[in-house]
């Protein structure tokens, strides 16, 4: 449900819906082939309809909305092509950011009790508070990429962080399972770094990330 901001210093109102309506499009509150029109995001968050056209041109820009005159705007869903290509690349990140660790004792240890603290802040969440779940799932991923010590793929990895997280509200609302899923393989995941074990976990990951977002191995379907 879309509401104004609270927050008197939150920027311009343009910047301001931008947030908003994008937070909604990645927790899935606007599902992906929706259509909303910019005079009921204007009256929801109490502003003109220029804000709001500034925010939906943004939106359209990065690729969240396609815009129709007179008809308002779609949700673009998320594509078969783009989960693939999302998968391809965090399989291709943090598997390269293990192996850079795993003969590193200290480096290991470091990363384990991230991902610990992190894991267990994830137990403690309510599933059903779907945007702060997938926060934390993402956090996961992008402490591993992280300890990879290669800034440029750590920020690329940051990037892909809206996707993985649109990806992650979309496959729980899909299947209630997927939440408990994720925690377990998390688990497994920490498990192979634990002992070292680069090609274990390069395989657990492909197997969790075509598992929890519905991915056929084998090609783009």
């Amino acid at each position: 449900m879309l509401h104004a901001s609270a927050t008197p210093n939150a920027g311009s109102a343009a910047e301001r819906v931008y947030h908003e309506v994008k937070e909604l499009i990645l927790t899935n509150d606007l599902a992906g082939g929706e259509l909303i029109s910019e005079g009921d995001v204007a009256t929801r968050c109490e502003v003109s309809r220029t804000p709001v056209r500034e925010a939906f041109l943004r939106l359209q820009a990065e690729g969240w909305m396609r815009l129709y005159p007179k008809r308002g705007a779609l949700v673009v869903p998320i594509s078969d092509h783009e989960a693939h290509d999302v998968v391809d690349a965090r399989k291709l990140l943090e598997e390269h950011a293990v192996r850079a660790v795993v003969d590193d004792p200290v480096a290991v240890t470091a990363l384990v009790t991230r991902l610990r603290e992190n894991l267990a802040a994830h137990r403690a969440a309510d599933p059903d508070d779907v945007a702060e779940f997938s926060r934390i799932d993402a956090e996961f991923h992008q402490i591993i990429v992280a300890a990879g010590d290669n800034p440029l793929l750590a920020e690329f990895f940051v990037g892909l962080g809206e996707r993985h997280r649109r990806m992650t509200t979309a496959s729980v609302h899909r299947d209630v399972a997927v939440a408990s899923r994720i925690l377990t393989d998390h688990q497994q995941l920490l498990t192979a770094i634990e002992q070292g074990d680069a090609d274990i976990f390069a395989d657990a990951l492909a197997s969790h990330l075509a598992g929890v977002h519905d991915i056929r191995t084998g090609g783009r379907r």
